[in-house]
């Protein structure tokens, strides 16, 4: 292939060159006809394919699609295999549609609740999204159809999203942000990656070298292009220094006669275009290898998406009400057994919510409405309904009113709550995570006219429930459900699927308390990420705040015992890496699902660390009664930190917990293990480096140590203390001078030094340094 695409190089001429590194349409690459170089096609994604009749258009009705749940609900699945199979039935829609490459998945951070965006991304962890990205990569590449992992990077809101620089330090980026895509590249190999549309550090992804191609190009071995997102380029040609291949959309002749012009004058190397122009005919030959048009099983589709969906719904409160009298308790309100009428009320049951605004909106091929389904599988049950609450979010007692008196005489309420079609959408960031007042009001009327209760929410993003989550006994995160949702819901609702899904992202208490709320959504062309590494459950492991459900949380019908945890080895090295394992035991009485998350505690770090991380997890199916034994690997990285100061990933040697959890807050097991380092690092001691550093270092130590105890015994004299005791000032001498410049140390007791302190400090320095060598 790369003989036949040099040979085509070859043969090009400059502006056929430039042309090809700009779309010739809104969904298209240029084709060089007379080398034989036809156009590619690419449509939207990450859930569903976007593909309109006519690519010179950008917002004409697109072709009917299978609408699979949006990804906050396919993460919430934990489920890799699951996602592979997503993956494969995307290819096959997308050959079926003539598409060459779909513009997904979306791996950013979930930073705030409030990002409008944030249905389309998985996770708050990088661990997890990068796990789902790989699997999705490789479900749809196996089938000849490429994708393009996005937005890359720091694209964590849309407020501002084409303009705003985000603003972290080298750490944070390297261990939250950069990670889900680094594992997607290195695992998976996408055939694109799309820049985002903002600033990074003050500069704009689509024209950051360090990012496009010292990192994702160099570091990471990425062998695809870079494309940039729609309109995200204000300069073809630094775009293309930095490494951005291809432009997007197009046409755009003015841009195209600028980098021919740059070329001729030197201003733009020609060897720059070559090897974008290579990347993309790379890329184009590989989609030129699948076949389009083969038609595909749409049937098939529709029973995956409605698996997606029930396996990605998460059962966040199921409790058992008291018994009359108060002589114990029922069973669970859910799943629904022998109520003789069921009052279905909220306009969503009637009206589907699910999916969100913006280019991932899928014209769905069908759509399972969630009353009609609840019908089918009620036997004789009677059902009624209320619409609840109006599509917008005015206020209509009349609403209510109906809905409490079929609330009051049935046998159980089911609640269907969704946000306003307009609050989640690309483009713009929610304000608040409230419901509308209408539906606070709704659910609690409802609830003090029927305990039994059930509230079944659809949305793409944590919504407050603080106001009314004690007056329910159950309530069901049917998340943006896609097309098959509603049988997905009726299922769960009537036990003929046991919930198994779990939170890819907590779920607050309130919005003061998210980890970017004094920080969001920035000013003044800047939005600074002040919590630095503690995002999500980091955070609220670190503040010790209490949240409404923790991540990895989630009810099921049955129950299961998590026993004999074991590692492979109590000590090991870094490059070994570790394997946890232990039995799980479905101990209750229906068939049913279980993730077992694995968490990393760093004992004592060099650099402060969150408290745990998510650094494996597993998901296995059991019967009732059946033990299955599970085993979960940790490699290098779950071990390691990125040192910004060294630039690389590094492991210290020391103790480290494995925590074997259900959920970020519900730790089963704990197992201590120490580490053996195998990284011989330079040293970083300089001028600067303090008395406590000099110490830390093994050869800083060595060096310095045959002066310490004169420096502590002269400080003690000067201020007058006694070995153990505050000086004369009242303070811990050696403690302040720990955090002091060693050379500012040796300046309070230069008289009693062999040389000048300064001739002292660079005489070590040289000893260090040497011994690093």
């Amino acid at each position: 292939m790369d003989t036949d695409i040099q040979s085509i190089l070859a043969k090009m001429t400059i502006e056929e060159k430039a042309a090809l590194c700009i779309g010739a349409s809104e969904w298209s690459t240029t084709p060089v006809e007379r080398l034989g170089v036809p156009e590619m096609i690419v449509a939207d994604g990450p859930h569903g394919i976007r593909r309109v009749p006519d690519v010179h258009s950008m917002a004409h009705d697109s072709l009917p699609a299978t609408c699979f749940p949006t990804a906050s609900c396919s993460a919430s699945t934990w489920d890799v295999e699951l996602m592979g199979q997503l993956g494969a039935a995307l290819a096959e829609e997308a050959i079926a549609l003539h598409v060459d490459v779909v513009l997904g998945p979306g791996v950013n951070m979930k930073r705030s609740p409030l990002c409008g965006r944030n249905f389309e991304y998985f996770s708050e962890d990088p661990y997890l999204a990068g796990e789902l990205a790989v699997s999705y990569i490789t479900g749809v590449q196996a089938k000849g159809v490429g994708t393009s992992l996005k937005h890359f990077a720091a694209n964590n809101q849309e407020f501002q999203r084409f303009s705003i620089s985000s603003e972290m330090d080298k750490r944070t980026l390297r261990e939250i942000y950069l990670p889900a895509f680094e594992k997607a590249v290195k695992e998976a190999q996408p055939w694109m990656v799309m820049c985002s549309y903002n600033k990074l550090g003050g500069v704009y992804a689509s024209e950051h070298y360090p990012l496009l191609t010292r990192i994702l190009k160099e570091e990471w071995g990425f062998e695809g292009l870079v494309v940039s997102d729609w309109g995200a380029v204000r300069d073809r040609v630094p775009t293309l220094r930095a490494g951005l291949d291809w432009e997007m959309p197009g046409p755009q002749d003015r841009r195209v006669q600028v980098v021919a012009e740059s070329v001729r004058s030197g201003k733009l190397a020609e060897s720059t275009l070559d090897d974008a122009v290579r990347r993309i005919l790379r890329v184009v030959s590989k989609a030129q290898e699948t076949p389009k048009g083969a038609a595909c099983d749409m049937d098939a589709h529709h029973r995956l998406a409605h698996k997606i969906a029930a396996e990605g719904m998460v059962l966040l409160k199921n409790a058992a009400l008291p018994l009359q009298g108060g002589r114990g308790e029922q069973a669970p309100l859910l799943p629904l057994k022998g109520q003789r009428r069921i009052a279905v009320i909220g306009r969503s049951a009637q009206v589907p919510y699910f999916q969100g605004g913006g280019s991932s909106h899928v014209n769905p091929a069908r759509l399972d409405v969630p009353f009609q389904e609840l019908q089918s599988r009620a036997g004789d049950a009677e059902l009624t309904y209320a619409e609840g609450y109006p599509a917008d979010d005015s206020f209509r007692q009349d609403l209510i009113d109906t809905a409490v008196g079929l609330a009051r005489s049935a046998d159980v309420a089911l609640l269907f709550i969704a946000l306003p079609a307009h609050k989640e959408s690309e483009g713009y960031d929610r304000t608040d995570l409230d419901l509308t007042a209408q539906q606070v009001a709704l659910i609690e009327a409802v609830a003090k006219a029927q305990p039994k209760t059930a509230v079944v929410l659809n949305n793409g993003a944590p919504v407050a429930m603080s106001a009314w989550i004690d007056a329910v006994p159950a309530v069901l995160e049917g998340w943006m459900m896609g097309q098959a949702g509603g049988g997905a819901l009726a299922d769960i609702l009537f036990g003929r699927a046991n919930p198994c899904g779990k939170l890819a992202e907590t779920f607050p208490r309130k919005l003061s308390d998210t980890p970017a709320y004094l920080n969001w959504p920035g000013g003044a062309g800047k939005v600074r990420y002040g919590e630095g590494l503690f995002i999500g459950y980091r955070y609220y492991d670190a503040k010790e705040l209490p949240v409404l459900f923790p991540f990895g949380h989630g009810l099921s019908y049955t129950s299961f015992a998590y026993t004999n945890p074991q590692v492979s080895a109590r000590t090991f090295r870094d490059v070994d890496g570790l394997t946890v394992t232990l039995d799980v035991t479905n101990t209750g009485q229906m068939a049913g699902k279980e993730i077992i998350q694995v968490y990393v505690h760093d004992c004592v770090s060099g650099l402060v660390r969150p408290e745990k991380e998510l650094k494996g997890f597993a998901k296995v199916a059991l019967q009732p009664g059946e033990t299955k034994s599970v085993a979960i690997k940790l490699d290098f990285r779950a071990f390691a930190y990125y040192h910004p100061e060294y630039e690389q990933w590094i492991t210290e040697d020391g103790d480290f917990d494995i925590l074997i959890a259900s959920s970020a807050a519900d730790i089963r097991h704990t197992l201590t293990v120490t580490l053996q380092s195998t990284l011989t690092l330079p040293c970083l001691l300089d001028r600067d480096s303090t008395l406590r550093e000099w110490l830390a270092d093994p050869r800083g130590k060595d060096a310095f140590g045959p002066f310490y105890a004169q420096v502590e015994e002269q400080g003690r004299k000067m201020f007058g203390g006694g070995e153990g005791d505050k000086d004369r000032l009242g303070v811990d001498f050696m403690d302040m001078l720990g955090d002091m410049p060693l050379v500012s140390v040796l300046m309070w007791q230069k008289i009693a030094l062999p040389m000048h302190p300064e001739d002292l400090v660079s005489t070590l320095l040289d000893q260090v340094h040497d011994l690093a060598d």
